[in-house]
């Protein structure tokens, strides 16, 4: 067994693990990104390739590094076609906006970290972790093109993805480490990148489409006018569906997208949950993914998964110069991410709740009705208000649909005070579970109010 010793080991050469890598490597530190893909495929990933908050990026890769991966930066608003109502409905997206090349942008990602000193080790999959007798992370354990491989390291950050692999094998006893964590809150989705004849007439939008269930719904991302990230998801509480079948014929069913070929195909998990109460562990931070730092109503994750992979790194620097990787020492990282977005992405997370509990019909005529900055404000604050004449104008416009309106803004309130609640987030471990406590009254409220089942 080949054995090699970092400060840091960094499990995944996504957004987050690249981030965290370049940004330790910056302070000093030896780092090392263990990839199990190859070279060449290593930064392709599934994705829907819609990059909201693209005005702002970590300076470890700062924006100018990976800007020539924007392929589309017209976008401004999203298209909502409601098929069941005759309805488009479109809003306003608020912030910067860029459609990217995902594989351009991970390539580039990859070109960041290593000018930082970052080491990449590929073709290299993790297996299992190594821990002290008192708990403590102290490296990983997998193979290398067949030879077995072992990292030491200080401090071990978890960019593995959706359902890692690791978090299975790490014994979290005795730490506040998210465990309530079920495959049933994640998405599974597919995209393919489809090439066509002629400009689309929406290429300044991100065109959203239920599917006939519930659980499901489509997106069309245009890359460019005529490079479309066409994909389906469904939420992995619900049966299965027929991903690249019912993908394949909506995308039939569209003119624009008659003699369209497929360039790239790609499946995928992604996180539509709250992100975790705690991802640190002593000897272990989880960022992107695989600490469900995603909008779980939009599947935006992004801008969060680079400024996570940040302040995990930074904190983990402090608490190795410090010689104290406990979790007290690493702490403060999980309240940085509430501070940042955690707190706006529970409170959006009440509304994925709501869908959860709505009939597919009345749900898209909710949507039909409200007005769209009220619902694009829900979508990415997590928060909305009404004025009175906005209120009254309304209320005329959704006749038929007062009691789901009713509903909606009583979740609204719920959903706010429980923003609120995450703006308190605890300064210690120790402070946790009291607010656990209190964070899991609330949620009761809310799954008493929309009718759904506890999803937690």
């Amino acid at each position: 067994m080949t054995t090699y010793e970092y400060d840091i080991a960094v499990v995944g050469a996504g957004t987050s693990g690249c981030y965290a890598a370049a940004t330790a490597a910056n302070a000093g530190l030896d780092v090392v990104i263990i990839e199990r893909k190859d070279a060449e495929e290593a930064g392709h990933i599934a994705c829907g390739d819609a990059l909201k908050g693209a005005d702002a990026f970590p300076e470890a890769i700062p924006k100018s590094k990976i800007e020539p991966s924007f392929t589309n930066t017209d976008v401004d608003h999203g298209r909502f076609e409601i098929p069941s109502h005759d309805t488009v409905l479109e809003i306003p997206v608020p912030g910067e906006l860029a459609v990217i090349d995902r594989l351009k942008y991970g390539k580039l990602l990859i070109e960041g970290a290593e000018e930082s000193g970052v080491e990449f080790h590929y073709d290299t999959v993790v297996q299992d972790v190594t821990q002290a007798d008192d708990g403590t992370v102290t490296g990983v354990t997998g193979k290398s093109n067949g030879e077995a491989v072992e990292y030491d390291a200080e401090v071990v950050i978890d960019g593995g993805g959706s359902l890692s692999l690791l978090q299975d094998k790490v014994d979290f006893d005795g730490t506040t480490f998210d465990t309530n964590v079920q495959y049933s809150q994640f998405c599974s989705a597919y995209r393919e990148i489809v090439e066509v004849e002629e400009d689309v007439e929406w290429d300044d939008a991100l065109v959203f489409k239920p599917t006939k269930r519930a659980a499901g719904y489509l997106w069309y991302f245009p890359r460019t006018s005529t490079t479309i990230n066409a994909g389906l998801g469904f939420q992995m509480n619900e049966e299965p569906m027929q991903m690249i079948e019912d993908l394949k014929e909506d995308l039939k069913d569209r003119e624009e997208f008659e003699n369209g070929e497929v360039t790239d195909k790609l499946g995928a998990a992604l996180p539509t949950r709250r992100v975790y109460d705690s991802a640190v562990a002593p000897g272990y931070m989880a960022v992107g993914d695989a600490a469900a730092h995603v909008n779980p109503t939009t599947g935006g994750g992004i801008a969060g998964a680079a400024y996570a992979g940040k302040y995990a790194a930074e904190q983990a620097v402090e608490a190795i110069e410090a010689g104290d990787v406990s979790e007290d020492a690493l702490w403060h990282y999980n309240e940085r991410v509430m501070d940042h977005f955690g707190s706006r992405y529970a409170g959006l997370d009440v509304y994925n709740i709501l869908s959860t509990a709505v009939d597919i019909d009345d749900l898209m005529g909710l949507l039909a009705a409200l007005p769209g900055e009220k619902l694009a404000e829900a979508l990415y604050t997590g928060k909305t208000s009404m004025g009175p004449l906005l209120a009254a104008r309304t209320a005329v416009d959704s006749f038929g649909y007062w009691r789901q309106i009713l509903d909606f803004y009583k979740v609204k309130q719920l959903a706010e005070k429980l923003i609120n609640h995450y703006e308190r987030y605890p300064s210690t471990p120790a402070a946790l579970e009291a607010w656990q406590r209190q964070r899991d009254e609330l949620m009761d409220e809310i799954y008493e109010t929309t009718g759904a089942e506890p999803k937690y």
